[in-house]
């Protein structure tokens, strides 16, 4: 089994754009994220967006007017946000979400954890100790918004095999094998090269998260939480510091 960052780059995020439907696409779910949202921040503000990939909604928030620190552990995403920005006030900041307030010296409006980034963490302690220093990281009345995917339900049979996309050239097809605090993801991925079709395969842990434990967390470290439904199938939360 790889670790999430092995997997992200040796299978994913070479194909992570093309998996998101291309960029202009992607950027515009991203910012239809945002218009689905009722949050106000200060015109000018400074925010964080922790797996922040290709710059899905940290492009976005930047077009918004916000000063932006997007924080991910894969370089070649990273390389793609630099590509996409332009001249957007976006910092780059190749490091484990954990480390984050490493590169936030002062408190900010709002910490943005979307697109299921929070499943990736390794275990429920990490998840503990992230939104704990997510709250410290927030200014008074801040807030911290995150979308993920809620794994506790288990699919049986058939159900298991989610398809991601496909073309001419290219297959994903997802496979979820479940354990008792994880789901394994299986990356089913059948490229044609030089007219031949190539399968690779490549499997890595997500948390089985639900949206009451989520804000239990936040709520034991002074985020007062809301939950919703979220984008393409995800659980929305929105927490303010109190």
């Amino acid at each position: 089994m790889s670790t999430v960052e092995q997997h992200y780059a040796n299978h994913l995020a070479p194909i992570y754009l093309w998996m998101a439907g291309g960029a202009e696409s992607a950027l515009q779910a991203g910012r239809d994220d945002f218009a689905a949202l009722d949050l106000t921040l200060a015109p000018g503000c400074t925010v964080a967006d922790l797996g922040a990939g290709f710059g899905m909604h940290a492009i976005p928030l930047a077009e918004r007017g916000y000063r932006v620190t997007a924080v991910d552990r894969s370089e070649l995403l990273l390389g793609s946000l630099e590509v996409l920005r332009g001249d957007l006030a976006i910092e780059t900041v190749h490091a484990d979400l954990l480390e984050f307030r490493s590169y936030l010296p002062d408190p900010v409006a709002a910490i943005f954890c979307m697109g299921d980034t929070l499943t990736h963490l390794p275990d429920f302690a990490a998840l503990e100790t992230l939104i704990a220093r997510v709250a410290a990281a927030l200014l008074p009345g801040g807030a911290f918004v995150a979308t993920f995917r809620d794994y506790t339900t288990e699919l049986v049979g058939d159900r298991r095999f989610i398809p991601v996309r496909a073309d001419a050239d290219r297959i994903l097809t997802c496979f979820l094998e479940y354990r008792p605090d994880t789901v394994l993801v299986h990356d089913i991925l059948h490229e044609r090269e030089l007219g031949v079709w190539r399968t690779r395969v490549s499997h890595y842990p997500k948390l089985r998260l639900s949206g009451a434990v989520l804000a239990d967390v936040c709520a034991a470290n002074g985020l007062a939480a809301g939950l919703d439904s979220g984008p393409r199938g995800m659980v929305s939360l929105v927490a303010r510091r109190r």
